[in-house]
């Protein structure tokens, strides 16, 4: 029996320089938005544009490594999962929908030419 899949892959560019953080336990917490854009033609003829933003997150050597290297404008290609996140603010539920991330290969690097790629990392230990 088959339990299910979770898997998205995303090719991007980031909307803002990554923002990283640590939990109380040392953990390194790495948040960063990309965009995705699709472009079509419509019934009349025209071209359209559809964006999408999503917001990344990234535990543990992959933050730290994605802090460090990423910058606003970059192309990224990342390999992941959904996670919808839930709260209560002032008597109100809120969601959110995240990808986390599991590998980040970077595409638009700071020199010519060079990539850098962050491998896949085991997120099931997230202490979220």
């Amino acid at each position: 029996m088959m339990s299910g899949v979770n898997k998205v892959i995303l090719l991007g560019n980031l909307g803002k320089d990554p923002e990283i953080r640590y939990t109380p336990s040392g953990t390194a917490v790495c948040n960063f938005s990309v965009a995705t854009s699709r472009v079509w033609k419509g019934k009349d003829g025209d071209r359209k544009e559809e964006t999408e933003w999503h917001t990344i997150v990234c535990f543990n050597k992959l933050a730290e490594t994605c802090a460090e290297y990423l910058k606003k404008g970059f192309k990224v290609f990342i390999e992941g999962r959904i996670k919808t996140e839930k709260w209560e603010k002032d008597g109100e539920e809120r969601r959110a929908i995240k990808i986390y991330a599991q590998a980040v290969q970077f595409m638009g690097a700071r020199k010519e030419g060079q990539t850098h790629e962050a491998g896949p990392q085991d997120t099931d230990d997230v202490p979220f």
